[in-house]
């Protein structure tokens, strides 16, 4: 009949996980009441959408369009070939790595000083995590399978720690994977985690991390997201400050062909420290969100975040940033700083930062920045004999140079570097 409307509802990204849960519900690792429960969040409200405030600026039906299976197992008689990254500078540093999801012990090495369990055998869920506010985590929790539970003594300095995630496709065969990550660092204690992700194919990598941080711990946390340029990269981050803590992150983004990545910090104690940086550096069409939420709820606490944007090609770069000081939180001290290079008129940058202030006793301030390469600077280099290419590198390599500095492990920065020195030898 012309004109005639159909009845039948269009996919919805959560409808092919649904279908994967109801197929998986009996051998699941841990309570169900949780699994249930995030599967009831995502039946009634689905993933989020671009009518969200928190999501106008990504959209997530492109998982619609995907038919995602569920990896296959080494008891099966699956023998995962993903290569894994260049580990250059880290001999006889500990790691943890998980193939499509799971936990290698074959490739993984584990350390000494840190106390390491699998959620596989224990499946615990935390008391961060929020799955109705954050569906993301909701569909993290109906279906994650495996992760590392790591907890750091007391006044115990565990070193570094590589925490290494791979994934590919399975024979052009798209997967998806949902690991269940746990840091624990007691009173005192310190940890590098210097995390990577990286693949080939088509995939959905749907990570969330709880991290609690107990009187005087330190952690450093430095990330690097260098996922296939088909892949799906979907990260949620807990971090929970206690007194005189200090969380230090950094995360660089060169790969997926979407990714998002969500950190909500809380300051709880008196003289925490929250640092949140990034560097996103993106071509082609890629798309990448940032988005952050630190909570000031305690006195004398500082936050610092500063993001900087490459983009080039038809590439779209995002920052959501917001700083929330409570009633309580007097002496907050936070900054918040966003900036964007533009290397092609087609890129696009879209950002937003908020302040909530409650506290009337504070200093909190927040920036952007947009903007192409300097011409003149760029017509100095070229003056002088060097290539075009070279000196958009140079200038490049400049405007990262403040954030990149902020990586005060040396092995971690110097793989960064790498990375960085690598993505600007393709033409932009």
């Amino acid at each position: 009949m012309s004109g005639a409307v159909s009845l039948v509802p269009a996919a919805s990204p959560a409808d092919g996980f649904l279908s994967r849960y109801e197929g998986l519900t009996q051998r699941l690792p841990g309570m169900a009441e949780p699994r249930r429960a995030a599967a009831d969040i995502l039946r009634r409200r689905g993933l989020p959408h671009v009518r969200e405030e928190g999501w106008r600026y990504t959209n997530l039906a492109a998982l619609a369009d995907v038919r995602f299976h569920e990896p296959l197992t080494e008891a099966s008689g699956f023998v995962p070939d993903t290569d894994l990254p260049d580990l250059d500078g880290f001999d006889g540093v500990p790691r943890l790595v998980f193939l499509q999801g799971r936990f290698s012990a074959a490739e993984s090495v584990l350390p000494d000083a840190a106390i390491v369990r699998s959620f596989a055998a224990s499946a615990e869920f935390g008391v961060l995590p929020q799955p109705e506010r954050d569906r993301l985590v909701a569909l993290n929790t109906m279906l994650a399978e495996d992760g590392a539970i790591i907890e750091v003594p007391e006044d115990t300095d565990a070193g570094t720690l590589l925490l290494v995630s791979a994934g590919r496709d399975i024979h052009g065969t798209p997967i998806a994977f949902h690991p269940r990550h746990t840091l624990r660092l007691a009173r005192g204690a310190r940890l590098t985690v210097v995390e990577i992700h990286c693949g080939d194919g088509q995939y959905l990598n749907n990570p969330v991390t709880e991290i609690t941080l107990a009187l005087h711990a330190r952690l450093t946390h430095v990330r690097l997201q260098n996922e296939s340029p088909e892949a799906f990269h979907l990260a949620t981050i807990y971090a929970d400050v206690a007194a005189d803590a200090s969380y230090d992150s950094f995360t660089l983004s060169t790969g997926a062909r979407l990714a998002r990545v969500d950190v909500h910090a809380r300051l709880a104690g008196a003289q925490g420290h929250v640092a949140i940086n990034a560097a996103q550096l993106l071509r082609g069409r890629q798309h990448s969100d940032f988005a952050t939420v630190v909570d000031h709820d305690a006195p004398g606490c500082a936050s610092r975040q500063t993001i900087k944007h490459v983009l080039a090609d038809h590439a779209r770069g995002v920052f959501q940033g917001k700083i929330e000081v409570a009633q309580a939180a007097q002496k907050t001290d936070g900054y918040q700083m966003n900036q964007a290079l533009l290397l092609s008129p087609d890129a696009e940058i879209d950002c937003k930062p908020q302040l909530e202030i409650f506290a009337d006793d504070v200093k909190c301030s927040h920036g952007a920045t947009v903007g192409d390469l300097d011409p003149d600077q760029f017509f100095y280099l070229i003056s002088r004999g060097i290539p075009r290419e070279e000196a958009r590198a140079m200038l490049v390599r400049a405007f990262l140079g403040e954030v990149l500095d902020m990586v005060e492990d040396e092995r971690a920065r110097a793989m960064l570097d790498r990375v960085v020195d690598a993505w600007w030898t393709v033409p932009v």
